[in-house]
Formats: C-alpha cells, structure tokens, sequence
C-alpha cells in the first residue's frame, strides 16, 4: 500500500483490519501491543483478531478489539482443508488489512486464500507469494513484543524509543468485586499471587521453593492466591498443604478469570510464563524469575515488572542457587513497601 493510500485510510473509514497473533498465551498478551499501534495508526477501522478457544477470554479485556473469531488447528500439520474452510470464513468480513505474527507458511495461506488485499508479516518461510508486504529483518530485532510492534508500523519506520506496553483493561473495582467474591476483601493482609505452572522445566523455580515461600507469607500475616489452569491443580494443593489457612487455590480458571486474580494482588510472583505477562499486564507489581530463559528476550515491556535474572544483575550464574524463597521473601516486601 503506498503512502497515499495509507494517508487516505488514517483520515477516513476504511475496512476492518484483521490481526492473526501468536497463540501461546505470553506472546497473545505481547500483541496487544499490535492493537494499540494500530487504533492509534487507523482510528476509524475496526480491528479483529483471530484466537485459540484457550486465548479468547483474555479478548474482552482488550478494547481496541471489536471481534475475536477462533479457531482451533491441529498444532503442527497442514490441515489445508481446514485452513480453506476458514479462510472462506473470512472472506466474507471483506477485510482490507491482515497483519500476521507468526512466520510460517501453514499461516500465510488462510489471509491469502481469503483475499485479503494487504497482507503485512515477515518473510519467514519464503512466503513472499502469500504476503504483499513481506518484510525482512527481524531478527535484528530482540524482543519479540518490539518484532510485533514493527509489523504494525509502516514498512521502513524505525521503532519509537518508547514501545507501548501490553495492557489488559482490568479496572479497581472489577479487581475489588473478584476479591469480595472469593472472601479475600478488606479488612486483611496484603495479597499475592503465585504463578508456578511454566511449560519449560528450565524456566520453573521448584515447587517446594514455591511452597516455602507460600508458608514464610502465610506466617507473616500476607494471603496467597495460586493461579493456573487445570494442569496446575496439582501444584496448588502442595502449596497450600505448606502454606496453610491463608492459601486460596485460584487454579482451574479461564484466562479472563486469571487476570482478575492478578489485578486482585497486590504483587505477582512468577515464573517465565504465559501467566507472568497476563499479569503484568494487569499493572499488578509482577517478580519474574528467570531461569533458563532472559527477561530481555521473552520479559514483559511492562515498566511494573521487577526481573530477577543473572543475566541483568550480575550475579553468580546458578540462579537456584542465587533465588532462595527467603530472597524472593524479601523481593515481595521490598515490592510491598514500594506500592
């Protein structure tokens, strides 16, 4: 698209722009980075976006977002008859734009097949065919939320030295009315969240790491609320069989309702995840703790987030060693004073 016509679709209404994100829950919650560029961009066009049925809830706390359609796709095949029944789909919602995230050539086909007229996304597998803006360079780029962000502006504009963070749209009372339901209102000591579930067991601080610091936090007058899915049930009834009477097992929920817990407390501690960066984008004071991975790589933009990685501190690099539950102890009440 040249720089009349972008011109002409900034001053007045133009078609709906669809956004395909990536689907993993950290990187979906990256891209509502992409959403905010993009309203501030084209302020009268609608913004769509696709999702997984895991992702979905998190949509109605994005208001840029006017509709999220979703779709699930075997992870890892082809599936082209799917693709083309979806892609068939779309084309009925006659969109001018697609911006695409993700770089392989199974999701370049379904803005094609649908005929959308401009279709933004990196180069990634040779999909130079499928794109009409097939652009180059990521990987000079570090971190992926900035990658994102990039495909949102127009092709060749450097980023801005300041990246707008992501942000999910959690309000005072809708965190005051989740806390008043589940019996943790006022009066009452401080609450945090815990977040122990990760996919990757080289990001994962250990559960009984988990659950001593649950109990030094019990014993200290704060109250605990573990977060996670179904998967992360297991977790939370060791956590709270060390952590006593002042744990609250908050696993087992959508994504919506896990925001709501994160807004709810008043520090997140948490391990390099999806869930850290629902937090985070909460506003809710996070701790990220990292293991295998780095906070400059795959961290939170989100200035509320205070990263514990050897790689920015300095410090000795066996980081089990260095993150004790009596240090994030500490971590939780410096953060604490500092609210």
């Amino acid at each position: 698209m040249n720089e009349a016509a972008e011109n002409r679709l900034t001053a007045a209404e133009g078609p709906p722009i669809l956004v395909i994100p990536f689907m993993w829950i950290g990187d979906f919650v990256r891209c509502q980075s992409v959403y905010q560029v993009l309203k501030a961009r084209f302020p009268d066009r609608p913004i769509d976006i696709v999702s997984t049925p895991l992702c979905a809830p998190l949509t109605k706390l994005m208001p840029e977002v006017r509709d999220t359609i979703v779709v699930s796709f075997p992870r890892g095949k082809l599936a082209l008859s799917a693709r083309r029944a979806f892609a068939r789909k779309l084309s009925g919602h006659h969109y001018g734009s697609c911006y695409l995230m993700l770089g392989t050539l199974k999701d370049g086909l379904v803005p094609w097949l649908a005929g959308i007229p401009e279709r933004v996304g990196w180069v990634g597998e040779w999909r130079y065919g499928l794109l009409t803006d097939a652009r180059r360079g990521e990987k000079r780029i570090g971190n992926l939320t900035a990658r994102c962000i990039a495909l949102a502006l127009p092709k060749g504009m450097e980023l801005p030295d300041r990246l707008p963070a992501p942000r999910l749209a959690v309000t005072p009372q809708m965190a005051a009315e989740w806390r008043a339901r589940n019996g943790l209102g006022d009066p009452g000591g401080p609450i945090v969240a815990m977040a122990p579930g990760c996919n990757d067991p080289e990001r994962t601080w250990p559960l009984e790491r988990y659950a001593e610091l649950a109990r030094l936090l019990t014993a200290s007058g704060h109250r605990v609320v573990v977060m996670g899915g179904p998967a992360e049930k297991p977790l939370a009834a060791a956590i709270l069989a060390r952590a006593g009477s002042g744990a609250f097992d908050g696993t087992g929920t959508d994504l919506y309702e896990a925001a709501l817990q994160a807004a709810a407390a008043d520090v997140l501690v948490a391990n390099d995840s999806g869930l850290l960066h629902v937090g985070a984008a909460t506003g809710t004071r996070s701790i990220a703790i990292y293991g295998g991975s780095s906070h400059a790589h795959t961290g939170p933009l989100n200035a509320n987030v205070w990263p514990l990685d050897v790689r920015l501190s300095g410090e000795a690099a066996d980081w089990l060693k260095i993150f004790t539950p009596a240090r994030l102890f500490d971590e939780v009440r410096a953060q604490l004073g500092a609210a």
